[in-house]
């Protein structure tokens, strides 16, 4: 299960509330994008996780450059830290007064994509517990849909939401509820995964949607943290997965799947699972064969690589831990939804340290050939070369629009060229 509260815990969350860099408000935001047109369901199925409230989360305008991606999955809306019926972006900031994610929405708008957000995740109060009602419920998220001009919402149904019952029916029952209200309205409904498909509770989850007559568009299980080994093994999880729907539905196996999807996790897990660019793409062969719905992961922020890659075998919230190009995960969601992504400039597939990166460049002086020109609007891998003012200069770090030379050190120089 994605563990958000590990990467980025609350005290960290109030600082970044504190330091108020977006001056935007909710309101505006809305104001600001009322009216934009939604994308077609194929985006909002690939739309990979962003945690918002992160202050070191890459720019989304440039994913979106880098990668082809018009969509994103905005993480996560919580009831208040202090509790109540309110929606909240990740405990600490009230949608209501909202100074952060409008501006990330209307950037993302702006470049012609679009965002569906995301209610609940690991960790912290739903609204789902606190709300008394399906109906309350609704009105509290209705309240995000109404603020952003929302055409996509999911339910991220976890720990230790999906083990209450009467929590469940509530988010269960205010989706129904706001698909109702709001035509159009994407709905997903995402819940842990075991190696055989959903667990005990996700099958009452399952059950409860039926009484209440619900169908969203998907219903996405994670298939990592719960004893997963490549994208294999993913695989035959969604097989299982597929085997509930129709049991608990009535389905055909491809109503079922055209009703499936999977959200996985890049890299390194939290229980030290590790899926690598094969595996992504063993599991997107494998839904596109099938036709499912829905193709993401948790997540954007993650998706660059560590310094070290291995990162000495430790989880990031920043970063995979396994050797990767900045994008290559986002990459894969971008060819479910049936786009072509662009092509990565060509790296180096092991960092390399500054002193070896420079051993391999031209020598100050000796005029070699310059490599690619530096670009602000890229991200940068270790060991990957670039020229600058006359200079060639290698990257001893992931860095995004730090310019060569700079303040940072992200760069060394190899000398004139």
């Amino acid at each position: 299960m994605r563990r958000i509260t590990a990467f980025f815990p609350a005290a960290m969350a109030g600082t970044i509330l504190a330091a108020g860099a977006m001056l935007v408000t909710a309101g505006a935001g809305h104001a600001a994008t009322t009216g934009t047109p939604a994308l077609g369901s194929n985006w909002y199925g690939s739309a990979p996780y962003y945690y918002t409230l992160d202050s070191d989360a890459p720019d989304l305008g440039q994913v979106m450059s880098a990668t082809g991606q018009k969509a994103f999955e905005l993480a996560f809306i919580l009831a208040p830290n202090g509790g109540g019926c309110t929606p909240t972006w990740d405990g600490t900031d009230p949608v209501s007064s909202d100074t952060q994610v409008a501006a990330v929405i209307n950037e993302v708008r702006a470049d012609g994509g679009d965002v569906s957000v995301s209610a609940g995740g690991y960790g912290g109060t739903k609204l789902g517990q606190e709300c008394g009602t399906p109906a309350a419920t609704a009105a509290a998220y209705q309240q995000v849909i109404t603020a952003y001009g929302l055409h996509a919402i999911d339910f991220d149904l976890e720990e230790p939401e999906i083990e209450n019952s009467t929590a469940i029916n509530n988010e269960l029952g205010a989706a129904q509820i706001l698909q109702a209200d709001n035509p159009g309205l994407y709905v997903s409904v995402t819940i842990p995964s075991t190696t055989t498909g959903a667990n005990y509770f996700g099958g009452l989850l399952l059950d409860n949607a039926k009484s209440l007559g619900f169908t969203p568009d998907n219903y996405s299980i994670m298939p990592f943290d719960g004893g997963f080994s490549g994208g294999s093994s993913q695989v035959t999880a969604l097989q299982d997965f597929n085997a509930q729907l129709v049991s608990t539905f009535g389905w055909s196996s491809a109503k079922a799947y055209a009703h499936e999807g999977v959200s996985m996790m890049n890299g390194r897990t939290d229980s030290a699972e590790y899926f690598y660019q094969s595996d992504f793409q063993t599991v997107l062969s494998f839904a596109e064969s099938v036709g499912m719905a829905r193709y993401t992961f948790w997540d954007v922020n993650r998706d660059r690589e560590c310094n070290p890659p291995d990162n000495n075998g430790v989880l990031s919230g920043e970063c995979s831990s396994v050797t990767q190009n900045a994008y290559d995960f986002t990459k894969y969601t971008t060819e479910f939804a049936g786009a072509t992504p662009p092509v990565t400039m060509p790296t180096s597939t092991i960092t390399a340290s500054p002193s070896n990166s420079t051993s391999a460049s031209p020598t100050s002086g000796s005029g070699g050939s310059c490599a690619t020109a530096w670009s602000s609007s890229a991200a940068y891998t270790s060991g990957q070369e670039v020229s600058y003012n006359g200079d060639n200069w290698t990257a001893n770090q992931w860095n995004d629009d730090e310019v060569p030379g700079g303040s940072s050190g992200a760069w060394t120089s190899d000398g004139p060229c």
